[in-house]
């Protein structure tokens, strides 16, 4: 055929495939394999990935990494994991590898730093019929939490999912039932309970775990009720349940939108004039400091009535181990 290939139908799929086709597919079309070399070495097309071919040049479009991705990992190939979980509007998108997955028997292999293969025995339950083709949202949550690389990174992964709003803990559950996570269960399904229990954010799920459960602190009761000007509101944690009128105010972004800040100034002073205690922490504090936090929790506590005591963590200095004593 020579160097200048005619358009054709390999044309019209190129372009439908967001710039990018297989050396299988252009031969189908009638090209042959030196006008593929010629074109790459005039710089007008551009090898993406072993037998994926850009018919441009330049940094390819968000939408032919996926396709290129696909093509190369074969006509069973699925978006799974990270890319997944932002296809689905999980976790915000990052830059960083497509990851596929494709049956057992695959002759794809990973390619960095473009294509992460990935290989299950369940492959073909794992496909829901989008365009891209992907897991579906309860498998993907469980996939990212499982590649993580410990068990309380799995939880908080997971978490972080399940407040999306864009799948249910009840899902996540079932699809576990049905196809049993590699390892973290437990802490998946501890994931599951916090969530149904009142957790709506990571936040929420750090000041749980690190502060209450590590620390031996009485659970707080999450999303309780509260009126402000005629206007129902939720406190974060509230300890009534053990005797104590103390509210813990986990302070996430929204704080930042005036409507949000009124209404925070609102639901503060009614807390006071109703006689409540009253502790704020944002993200920062917890993940650098979750004992400080403990230690003040605690103190609030035992003030407001409250017979028990904490203990101290593995992570609590020495120093501070002492004056848990």
């Amino acid at each position: 055929m020579g160097t200048r290939t005619a358009d054709g139908p390999w044309r019209t799929l190129a372009e439908r495939q967001h710039g990018v086709i297989t050396l299988e597919q252009l031969r189908q079309s009638g090209v042959s394999w030196s006008a593929v070399v010629a074109h790459v070495e005039a710089e007008r097309w551009t090898r993406v990935l072993p037998r994926v071919y850009a018919i441009s040049t330049g940094r390819l479009a968000p939408g032919a990494r996926l396709r290129a991705a696909l093509l190369y990992g074969g006509a069973s190939a699925i978006l799974s994991h990270r890319t997944a979980a932002e296809a689905w509007g999980l976790l915000r998108p990052e830059p960083g590898p497509v990851h596929v997955t494709v049956p057992y028997g695959s002759s794809a292999v990973d390619q960095p730093p473009l294509v992460v293969v990935h290989r299950s025995r369940a492959h073909r339950h794992l496909r829901v019929p989008t365009d891209p083709p992907r897991t579906g949202r309860a498998d993907t949550a469980v996939d990212v939490a499982v590649a993580e690389p410990d068990a309380d990174s799995a939880r908080r992964m997971l978490v972080a999912m399940l407040t999306s709003g864009k799948v249910t803990p009840a899902a996540v559950e079932h699809r576990m039932g049905e196809r049993r996570p590699r390892r973290y269960r437990s802490a998946l399904l501890e994931a599951v309970r916090m969530v149904r229990e009142g957790v709506q954010s990571p936040l929420e799920e750090l000041y749980a775990t690190d502060v209450e459960a590590a620390h031996g602190l009485p659970n707080g009761r999450r999303q309780s009720p509260f009126s402000v000007d005629g206007t129902e509101l939720y406190e974060d944690v509230v300890y009534d349940d053990v005797g104590a009128a103390l509210t813990v105010r986990l302070d996430g972004r929204t704080h930042l939108i005036d409507g949000v800040a009124f209404r925070d100034r609102r639901r503060d002073n009614a807390g006071e004039l109703a006689g409540r205690a009253r502790l704020t922490y944002g993200w920062r504090d917890l993940a650098a400091d979750p004992c400080t936090a403990a230690r003040e929790v605690e103190l609030v506590l035992r003030r407001q009535g409250w017979p028990g005591s904490a203990l101290p963590c593995p992570r609590c200095t020495t120093q501070a181990a002492r004056e848990w004593r």
